[in-house]
């Protein structure tokens, strides 16, 4: 099963796409990738293609040994679990600590950014009459709270550990750094000073530099806008 070829259907500034990119490049693995623009043709995600990837019409989808893979945390730790020897352990340690990784990427994951997914964000204007203005104003309030909690829970360190390390949880990248740096691209995109939070604003300095986190970075998809 492992031998299978890997095909990710995925959108270039899509968070939970971007998440799973960057598992896929710490478990250092190849796969195609099948963009679905998630504006052009009215949403390639709500094609009938798509659909039968992914009732929820959503992206990320993984293909792999015949079998549709959806939901972006769920993908990584099945990536872990197959591949348990393959680049990182993206949930690494004993019991405690895969809890406060997962609690970690679930506080963003499950909280934060389903609350600026593209089809809230147009829900907001269709339904209820918001600006732009107020849309990205949303936005980041909820972004705000969410990241001060993360920074908060990361200073929240396991009992006798004083080393927080580079990265979420140590110094290797994990499930939670996975999601952590997506929504920070996202942050960036609403004109959000991250600096505010000193730890996230380090650990995102870390990632910046690593060759996973460029690799998956959106400006380097295929299906990004080129520039001129």
């Amino acid at each position: 099963m492992s031998d299978a070829p890997l095909k990710l259907f995925a959108y270039w500034r899509s968070s939970a796409s971007y998440r799973a990119r960057i598992g896929l490049a710490l478990k250092e693995l190849q796969y195609e990738l099948v963009p679905v623009h998630l504006v052009n043709d009215g949403g390639q995600q709500h094609s009938p293609e798509h659909h039968a990837r992914n009732p929820q019409e959503l992206v990320p989808a993984l293909e792999h040994d015949g079998r549709m893979l959806t939901q972006s945390l769920a993908i990584l730790e099945y990536l872990d679990e197959v591949w348990p020897d393959r680049g990182v352990r993206l949930v690494p340690g004993d019991a405690a600590d895969r809890q406060r990784i997962r609690a970690l990427a679930q506080a963003i994951a499950c909280e934060v950014q389903p609350l600026g997914n593209l089809r809230v964000l147009k829900a907001l204007s269709r339904d209820f009459g918001a600006s732009e203005d107020q849309r990205s104003a949303w936005s980041r309030h909820w972004m705000h709270l969410g990241l001060q909690a993360f920074e908060e829970m990361l200073a929240n360190l396991p009992q006798g550990d004083s080393n927080p390390g580079k990265f979420c949880c140590g110094d290797t990248p994990t499930l939670a750094d996975c999601v952590l740096v997506p929504q920070l691209y996202n942050a960036r995109r609403f004109e959000m000073d991250v600096a505010a939070f000193p730890r996230i604003a380090a650990i995102d300095a870390a990632c910046a530099t690593h060759p996973a986190f460029i690799a998956a970075h959106p400006d380097n998809q295929p299906d990004a806008p080129k520039a001129g």
